[in-house]
């Protein structure tokens, strides 16, 4: 359970520093960046003189509304933004973004940013549609690009950074599945979902994933480092509650407005994430430092499934690593 006194502290007392490091030159991917904070960090980059910022979303039409508001609010030149289709529902659009970024004359940054919360049982890609979003398809999407960031490592003599956006309720779930021969077939049943905590538990399954890929990054013979974390954010004011309705969003947008940070406040944390040097590696960032990432004692099962599904959706992939 997170505790209380630090959990209060970094949301009424903490405040994320203003990025000012800047990413001259540099080339930089967010996903779910045409609002919330995805948006807010890709402005950040931009302001801070990245060559160019692609855009990672699943409707073309907002993402090319969110290029509008950065260009018009950082007053930058028309092709400093790129908007480029990507929706982690399906995984042949990861596989095609994949290749698309593949022309790229670089990649520096990597911001796995997009993800879902929902409380309705759907189905994609024989997952549950939040494992599939907020898991599965970020991982695989990560690993295909993971040669271009260490190809730019070797090309530039530089350190790319791969982000990925957690949170701080893997804390809250108790994670029964844990216990389950298969813990992403149980999460694939219908008759066992608990959807109240299923964004809880992706959020952890996530993290275990990051963890684990950072370290087979650490023991990987292949040229070009790259820097692989993770972030919390902090509870910031985003519609991921929408679903919600009558006094329970009564409530829950009362206690929003007492203790939510505003998207710009809660994009500094990825944009300082993605500064981080070797100290940063494979580490949870909380509050813009490595914080506790307590709960490791399944994370080598769940990525032992996860490696099985990747390769089913992508054979070879683990190559990349």
């Amino acid at each position: 359970m997170l505790p209380i006194g630090a959990y209060l502290y970094s949301q009424l007392i903490f405040h994320p520093p203003y990025p000012t490091e800047k990413f001259t030159g540099q080339t930089i991917i967010v996903t779910g960046s045409n609002a919330g904070l995805g948006l807010e960090a890709a402005r950040h980059f931009v302001r801070l003189d990245a060559k160019k910022v692609i855009l990672a979303v699943r409707n073309l039409d907002k993402g090319e509304a969110a290029k509008k508001s950065i260009l018009t609010s950082e007053k930058k030149a028309e092709d400093v933004v790129e908007v480029w289709e990507l929706d982690l529902a399906r995984y042949q659009s990861v596989k095609d973004f994949a290749t698309r970024a593949e022309g790229l004359n670089r990649l520096d940054v990597l911001v796995e940013n997009a993800g879902i919360v929902t409380f309705k049982w759907t189905m994609t890609e024989n997952n549950e549609s939040t494992i599939t979003t907020n898991v599965v398809s970020p991982m695989l999407h990560a690993i295909l690009l993971l040669p271009k960031l260490r190809e730019t490592a070797v090309k530039f003599n530089t350190l790319p950074r791969l982000v990925f956006t957690t949170s701080f309720v893997h804390w809250v779930t108790k994670f029964p599945e844990r216990n389950e021969d298969k813990i992403f077939e149980a999460l694939a049943d219908p008759k066992k979902a608990r959807m109240d905590d299923r964004y809880n538990i992706s959020k952890l399954l996530e993290m275990y994933g990051v963890q684990e890929l950072a370290a087979l990054e650490s023991a990987s013979t292949k040229k070009g480092r790259v820097i692989i974390n993770h972030v919390n954010p902090g509870w910031v004011v985003t519609e991921g509650m929408r679903e919600w309705t009558g006094m329970k969003l009564l409530i829950f947008k009362f206690f929003r407005m007492i203790f939510a940070r505003t998207t710009e406040v809660g994009s500094r944390t990825l944009v300082n994430a993605a500064e981080g040097g070797e100290a940063t590696h494979g580490q949870y960032m909380d509050d813009c430092r490595p914080g506790s990432d307590e709960g490791k004692s399944v994370q080598k099962k769940v990525w032992k499934e996860l490696e099985e599904k990747l390769e089913g959706i992508q054979p070879g992939i683990l190559r990349n690593i």
